[in-house]
């Protein structure tokens, strides 16, 4: 097969599924090494970037997925009868930011930094696929951790989470935008100099603005 052929085949492989395909997989259907199928992949997706098409291939953490591109949404909408997502409030952009930045966490980590319950925000981000399980903490308990999914990502309309917007520096406090991890082998408790709630989702608040405003 010539390189044209190979990007077809991806191509074509990509709009049968739909769902976001493992570059793995795509080498393996192949029977090229991941270095080349990559290789592919980026010729591929600026053609597309040349081409103002209405589709367009996005990457999602190691997988690539064939999407609309969002400046039609609206009429993909209109077309599929799909209504229009309903806003995240401002508790679950706070739980989403906690996560985001920190994860994997526990939901005691999430309730200690914002100083609330946060048991039913988070049953409804996973709700909308923004976070899940990412399997459980050693500890008495087992608790579960959560971190964001690939959705996050198509949503947030960014490639992977090294694209979040760095967290601001507080000359008052030092950086502010210290990760929050787990300490000790617990992430039950937040060092004092940890990032805030308010900064963090003030950062993560610049890429759901974008979002947001891309489906409307």
């Amino acid at each position: 097969m010539t390189e044209k052929e190979y990007r077809s085949s991806i191509e074509a492989i990509l709009f049968s599924a739909g769902d976001p395909v493992e570059i793995g997989r795509l080498a393996d259907t192949l029977e090229l090494p991941v270095s080349a199928v990559q290789t592919q992949m980026d010729i591929l997706m600026d053609e597309y970037a040349k081409a103002d098409r209405g589709i367009t291939v996005i990457r999602l953490n190691d997988s690539y997925q064939m999407v609309s591109v969002k400046q039609y949404a609206p009429q993909v909408r209109k077309a599929m009868d799909l209504r229009r997502n309903i806003p995240l409030s401002q508790a679950a952009m706070e739980v989403l930011a906690v996560i985001a930045y920190n994860q994997p966490v526990t939901k005691s980590f999430v309730e200690q930094v914002r100083g609330v319950d946060c048991s039913g925000v988070i049953g409804s981000l996973t709700a909308k696929d923004l976070i899940e399980e990412k399997g459980r903490l050693e500890l008495p308990g087992r608790p579960l951790l959560y971190g964001t999914t690939d959705n996050f990502l198509r949503c947030f309309s960014i490639s992977s989470l090294d694209q979040l917007p760095p967290i601001p520096k507080d000359e008052d406090k030092g950086e502010r935008g210290q990760q929050l991890s787990i300490f000790d082998g617990d992430n039950s408790e937040a060092q004092e100099d940890s990032a805030d709630p308010d900064t963090i989702t003030a950062s993560v608040e610049e890429i759901v603005a974008e979002a947001v405003e891309g489906r409307e």
